[in-house]
């Protein structure tokens, strides 16, 4: 059965992505194709869904530091924003049901607040997967959206502890007191796993075993439990490759989760019609996040961007609704209506976030009104003086070129990169790194590029280095540009843009590898 189930989501997904448009939209739309089909969900598929929901909270985890989370600009809207959209859904719902609408004629106020808490959440799954498609994990708006998010996993936690009964037993402490004893060991055993098949295995073992049961043992939530193992080897040098070794395991595994959302679904007339109108409520528990964001200093392309990672509901609400449902708070009927409505802000914030840039751009003028003068560290102006070529991306390639290219003509190149750690460490070995997204217009409009001879595009995504090329082109660049791809399709998009050079390091590393060994023999 789960083997149709999957079937069936190949053929919605490559369908989809023919439109341009994101295969999870297909994922959902074959849920809800199975599901008018007759279809269930199924305990297996049920587990698989689990099972990638916790390797994507240990993935973050990898890539998340604590210091993030500290941060005003993410504590405080996260915070402000579960009190004020909660009372803004139940305000609605107590509205509504005075209307004597079905569902909401059966709320109390008690009820009608734990709906609108419910809908007060966004979806990490969502979040994470768009921002890894475009490459923006690293970049501000991507750290605050997934800062809020871990913030709401936080309130997830509380909640359930309160609502359940399910309080940490007397092992919750001792883990909590040996996680940072065993660190050192964890490290170690990371170390020695290197880079083969024990790699992923050693990725699935702690977020599963350590993390996961680990923390149900102690009465504490399993999924946060994953997420903590992940910023425990956050720091660790290998964590950015423990990462993507989990990377396609993780894809498979939660194609099964936008599955299931579509075949739990109980489709009614009533409950479509009533997910529909929460789903037009939709604009104000954004426009909230825009505001809250921009409250705190960010600047409005990162407030917008932030915002729009965030524009849907959350499977969490389901859970929401299941323990209220259990209770008698509400009728299960809530929970196709969170069902349905989790599904559409799907499928409408995909290719919302899928032109957020060019939204942006369009509204940048009413939206600068609004914006604080004062900046952040993070999104000061960038100085280009006395630079003839411009490096984006100070991976290993970029770093490559920059060595290469400072050995003949010292002086002259910079780096830039959206990862502050990456330009951190750059800075520290004497290289000129900057910080700042390539992808970003206000960039463009910031930075004096009149010197610059040649850019070259050397972010590990193609969709990156596509936006850069589109964000320089419109600021009236004249000089060369040269970028990185990984096929000949994406050399031939690259060029058909307007890209003077462009190298497969796929193809050519072989060619590389012949120049240094000619070398080695005939010096």
């Amino acid at each position: 059965m789960e083997l149709l189930y999957f079937a069936v989501a190949f053929v919605c997904g490559f369908a989809v992505y023919q439109l341009k448009l994101p295969p999870l939209i297909g994922f959902l739309i074959a849920g809800f194709v199975l599901n008018l089909s007759g279809f269930k969900t199924t305990e297996l598929l049920n587990t698989i869904a689990n099972l990638g929901i916790t390797l994507l909270l240990f993935s973050i985890g990898l890539k998340l530091k604590v210091s993030h989370l500290i941060k005003p600009q993410v504590w405080a809207p996260a915070s402000l924003h579960i009190i004020i959209s909660s009372a803004i859904f139940c305000s609605l719902m107590l509205f509504l049901g005075a209307l004597s609408l079905p569902l909401f004629a059966d709320l109390s106020w008690q009820s009608a607040l734990l709906v609108g808490f419910a809908f007060s959440f966004s979806s990490t799954v969502f979040a994470v997967k768009v921002l890894e498609e475009r490459g923006e994990m690293a970049s501000l708006h991507g750290k605050i959206a997934i800062g809020i998010l871990v913030m709401q996993d936080i309130f997830a936690v509380i909640f359930l502890a309160i609502s359940t009964g399910k309080t940490p037993n007397g092992w919750a402490f001792a883990l909590l007191v040996a996680l940072p004893l065993l660190r050192p060991v964890m490290f170690w055993v990371l170390n020695r796993s290197k880079h083969g098949e024990l790699l992923p295995l050693f990725g699935f073992f702690f977020a599963l075993v350590v993390g996961y049961h680990a923390f149900e043992f102690a009465g504490l939530k399993g999924d946060l439990g994953a997420l903590i193992i992940g910023m425990i080897f956050a720091p660790h040098k290998k964590a950015s490759e423990l990462a993507k070794s989990l990377l396609n395991l993780k894809e498979i595994l939660l194609v099964g989760f936008f599955l299931t959302i579509g075949l739990g679904a109980d489709l009614t007339l009533n409950s479509l019609l009533i997910a529909l109108i929460i789903v037009l409520v939709l604009p104000v528990k954004v426009a909230l996040y825009y505001v809250l964001t921009n409250t705190f200093k960010l600047r409005a392309r990162t407030s917008l961007l932030s915002a729009f990672s965030l524009a849907n509901y959350s499977e969490f609400g389901l859970i929401v609704c299941m323990v209220a449902a259990s209770s008698g708070l509400i009728t299960s009927e809530w929970l196709a209506v969170m069902a349905i409505a989790v599904s559409m802000t799907f499928i409408i914030a995909s290719p919302l976030n899928k032109r957020s840039n060019e939204i942006y751009v369009k509204i940048e003028a009413w939206l600068m009104r609004f914006e604080s003068p004062t900046r952040l560290a993070e999104e000061l102006p960038v100085n280009l003086n006395d630079t003839k070529i411009v490096i984006f991306g100070m991976g290993r390639i970029g770093t490559g070129a920059y060595e290469t290219i400072n050995i003949t003509h010292p002086g002259v190149v910079a780096g830039i990169d959206i990862k502050p750690e990456v330009v951190e460490k750059h800075v520290t070995r004497g290289r000129k790194a900057l910080l700042a997204d390539a992808t970003d217009p206000d960039f463009w409009q910031r930075v004096n590029h009149s010197h610059v001879e040649m850019i070259m595009l050397a972010m590990p995504k193609h969709m990156q280095n596509i936006f850069a090329l589109e964000q320089l082109r419109a600021s009236g660049y004249q000089g060369q540009v040269t970028a990185i791809a990984n096929y000949p399709d994406q050399q031939k998009e690259l060029e058909d843009m307007g890209v003077d050079s462009t190298y497969n390091f796929y193809l050519e590393a072989g060619s590389g590898f012949a120049e240094h060994v000619k070398q080695k023999l005939f010096p």
